[in-house]
């Protein structure tokens, strides 16, 4: 069954993609990012996406015992803090192989997305979803687990040939660039996170498996035997992915589901600070773990980057208020940062 899943997965992208040449555009849904990250409520219908989108944004989706209720993405921000994320309720998923160019719509909001939330509904088989979307995801190549490595390649115009960050398990440098340049590849930053492999090299080098950070929200934990089937649940996911048992109908966990959000997304909110003045920005720079202080300047603007000299740092990062560092100082979350160019 899981061969022919695939099978089908590959011809519905093909011709998704003849149709995409032929009109210039794609069938798919595109939802512009704002806020601090974008996340996707995906699930089969009736888990709840558009109770849990209304229940913790300002979105007013239509709430239905009715399947297939919600045709359209709908979109929602959900404030934490002092920053919001962005919540777009997917349509249902199909469990069928035959619906997999349906699918594929919704796929395509998942790989433009920075998280995945999959809702699952405690009433029913919650490990059976998870299974099912699961395979799904993983037969378009996108997947919920995180790595124990994985491989950024930043491709460059200028000539600065091959750089490579970090260091993989089975290959030297000097083999990435032979690999690399294989495929006329001749400028690029090669960034390695973890314990990858010359193979996650290539397998970067086309961009296929792309990993989602994933949350699992299981709904209606406030019914009958939710307790033993959450358990369940725990079993099979085990410790890679986070579960929060949440009741969209009690309101039972879902005010913690911003903190959790952030928690998974990793995000870090730098605040700057002008040196003329005393008090830092309010709106903060949104960035993610082990961004340094070059990545604030890039964030600002190029130019910031090229006069760079020094930046003065006060937070946790700081060994004491007002530290003076180079662009190599890696931030941590709630940095005020001030820089000075030459």
């Amino acid at each position: 069954m899981n061969i022919k899943r695939q099978i089908a997965t590959l011809k519905a992208q093909i011709e998704e993609e003849k149709k995409r040449r032929k009109t210039g555009r794609s069938g798919g849904w595109l939802v512009e990012k704002h806020g601090a990250a974008q996340l996707i409520l995906i699930g089969f219908t009736k888990s709840g996406k558009s109770s849990l989108l209304s229940a913790v944004t300002n979105a007013k989706p239509i709430v239905s015992d009715y399947p297939f209720s919600t045709v359209e993405p709908v979109v929602g921000m959900l404030p934490y803090q002092d920053i919001s994320f962005q919540l777009v309720e997917a349509p249902s998923l199909q469990p069928t192989v035959e619906e997999v160019s349906w699918n594929l719509k919704v796929l395509g909001l998942v790989r433009n997305a920075d998280g995945i939330i999959l809702v699952l509904n405690l009433q029913e088989n919650p490990c059976q979803q998870f299974k099912l979307l699961k395979r799904i995801l993983e037969d378009s190549k996108i997947v919920v687990e995180k790595p124990k490595g994985r491989v950024v390649i930043e491709r460059k115009n200028v000539n600065l040939g091959i750089q490579v960050i970090g260091k993989l398990l089975d290959a030297t440098h000097e083999e990435v660039k032979q690999l690399l340049n294989s495929y006329r590849i001749h400028s690029a930053v090669v960034k390695i996170y973890g314990e990858a492999t010359l193979d996650d090299v290539e397998e970067a080098v086309f961009e296929g498996v792309q990993y989602k950070p994933t949350l699992i929200v299981a709904n209606k934990v406030d019914t009958e035997n939710s307790e033993e089937k959450l358990n369940a649940l725990k079993e099979v996911v085990g410790e890679k992915i986070r579960i929060l048992p949440v009741s969209c109908k009690t309101g039972k966990n879902l005010d913690w589901l911003g903190k959790e959000i952030f928690d998974l997304m990793e995000i870090l909110r730098v605040y700057t600070k002008h040196p003329s003045k005393k008090e830092p920005s309010v709106e903060p720079i949104i960035l993610r773990k082990g961004a340094t202080v070059l990545d604030v300047a890039k964030e600002i603007h190029s130019k910031l980057c090229e006069k760079f000299w020094y930046a003065k740092v006060w937070g946790p990062s700081a060994k004491y208020d007002g530290e003076r560092v180079g662009e190599d100082h890696v931030l941590a979350d709630g940095d005020v940062i001030e820089i000075h160019t030459r």
